[in-house]
């Protein structure tokens, strides 16, 4: 799997973002419980999501700031 692209998201509805989020950091959570208990993960995993978490927050965060404006 590559890196998550921006492209990929820019296309979603707030809800489907918002829900997107709650997954990532669902996977996230999962990704870091695993490293602790020295369980078998693909360590690349864990920049990936947290790239995607951060893509997802600015993406939704941008664009509830241009709502108000």
């Amino acid at each position: 799997m590559s890196l998550p692209q921006f492209t990929d998201i820019i296309s979603l509805s707030n809800t489907e973002i918002s829900e997107a989020i709650i997954e990532t950091e669902n996977e996230l959570f999962n990704l870091r419980f695993k490293k602790a208990t020295r369980q078998s993960f693909q360590s690349h995993e864990i920049k990936h999501t947290k790239r995607r978490l951060a893509q997802l927050k600015t993406l939704l965060t941008s664009r509830l700031e241009s709502q108000f404006e």
